[in-house]
């Protein structure tokens, strides 16, 4: 869908102090749906448009879910949208989460700061289908507890199933919690690293300490997946933007196994 198309924005939740998350409806036509993992172009007007990846699955209707930071001119304009207001919106691009490769096996979702976003319907997905698979585990990394999103959500997700585990970088006064970054709480929580499915996102570092520990571990690097993130302008594969080697992002990806990734993240972006 190289079109946008008219979304109105139905609800508006402030997550923390340049984060907010948008569920947009559609005016008229709604777009094909959304799967864990995909992105859309969203059209801030007259600013532009930024990819958005999905952060919410609404499996009964045709809502669309987006967390955005304010980190520029367009995702300011985005972040700072009220109800009522509209965007353009095309897709879905890009490849989603392979699900079907943790079947039968323990889920493991290891999130750094915003990564949390493009994890969270893949994680709706899994406690909806508790049949599919033989367990839920979500690690959590941010910086600050500041930086944490949907933190409201945590204890909804563990009783519906989820084990959650939490980790800032650097604590303030009121934080109880782990300290550290993300992989320390490999440490904490149980898992049958033989029979782990893994989904990472977050900084890219993150995910490559990450994959290195897990595969150390002994999990697959076959069913540990990664969402890959380059700069992103068309969506459709033809401004070349967000190439990783022989991938270009918004179409390969961004989601992508670790044995494929990880000689493509050895090399240093320019």
């Amino acid at each position: 869908m190289t079109l946008p198309r008219i979304y109105e924005i139905a609800h508006r939740e402030r997550e923390t102090a340049d984060t907010a998350t948008l569920t947009l409806t559609p005016r008229d036509t709604a777009l094909p749906p959304f799967r864990p993992g995909q992105f859309a172009m969203v059209y801030a007007f007259p600013r532009g448009e930024a990819p958005l990846s999905l952060a919410g699955a609404h499996p009964a209707d045709t809502a669309l879910t987006h967390t955005v930071r304010a980190v520029g001119p367009v995702t300011r304009a985005l972040h700072d949208l009220r109800p009522g207001q509209q965007v353009g919106v095309r897709g879905p691009y890009g490849t989603p989460w392979d699900l079907t490769a943790g079947h039968g096996r323990d889920l493991l979702l290891i999130a750094g700061g915003l990564g949390l976003a493009p994890l969270r319907p893949l994680l709706q997905a899994a406690l909806a289908e508790p049949h599919r698979h033989s367990g839920v585990t979500l690690l959590i990394g941010a910086r600050t507890p500041a930086d944490l999103v949907y933190r409201h959500q945590y204890p909804t997700w563990s009783e519906q199933g989820a084990r959650v585990a939490v980790t800032v970088d650097r604590p303030d006064e009121h934080w109880t919690g782990e300290v550290g970054v993300v992989t320390t709480l490999l440490d904490r929580v149980p898992f049958r690293p033989e029979r782990t499915t893994a989904y990472l996102c977050g900084p890219e570092v993150m995910m490559r300490a990450t994959a290195r520990d897990l595969a150390h571990r002994g999990v697959p690097a076959t069913h540990t997946f990664l969402s890959l993130e380059r700069t992103m302008r068309c969506g459709t594969g033809h401004c070349g933007q967000c190439q990783l080697g022989p991938l270009l992002l918004c179409r390969d990806g961004p989601t992508a196994p670790w044995d494929r990734a990880e000689p493509l993240l050895a090399v240093r972006e320019l």
